[in-house]
């Protein structure tokens, strides 16, 4: 993955709550999250929905944006303070000439692909402490990272809820 940050020439911070992408915008970039934290939600029913998360020595960008090149649903929010390496989509056109470094963007879209298969199973598993218990196996450092109730609204349960199973 460090080919792919090291593409980067432009490193950007955008403070607490501030938006990196809104609903309709088009985001063609990848980012590398150096510090802080983001998450990626949408707006159902003027409800907030969380669906993806980002901090220190992630990569996170707008994925169907970037790929098609079309408006998203998605908003991207920093949570807190954050620093991000921008990746631009010429950046990584350019840097896929090579089979080697297309045998690698490659291993990482599989990537995000599996993550979002787990996300998936995750929302359809019907046992609140299932999916607490799915979240914190996979990726014990988001609970380290977010503040709990991001991670209730992601878990699909109320931030009480959340508590009770952290302290069970």
């Amino acid at each position: 993955m460090r080919e792919i940050i090291d593409l980067s020439d432009k490193t950007i911070t955008i403070d607490r709550n501030e938006f990196l992408k809104v609903k309709g915008s088009i985001d063609t970039n990848v980012y590398y999250v150096e510090s802080g934290s983001l998450r990626v939600f949408v707006l159902d029913n003027y409800e907030e929905q969380t669906i993806r998360f980002g901090y220190k020595e992630n990569l996170i960008a707008s994925l169907d944006s970037f790929l098609t090149g079309q408006p998203s649903d998605l908003f991207i929010q920093a949570i807190k303070k954050t620093v991000i390496k921008v990746i631009t989509k010429p950046q990584i056109d350019h840097f896929l000439k090579t089979e080697t470094n297309r045998v690698l963007w490659t291993k990482i879209l599989e990537n995000l692909v599996i993550q979002q298969m787990e996300r998936e199973i995750d929302i359809l598993t019907n046992s609140p402490k299932e999916r607490y218990q799915r979240v914190l196996k996979r990726s014990p450092q988001l609970f380290q990272e977010i503040p709990n109730k991001y991670i209730a609204n992601y878990l699909r349960m109320s931030a009480e809820t959340l508590s009770r199973l952290k302290k069970s």
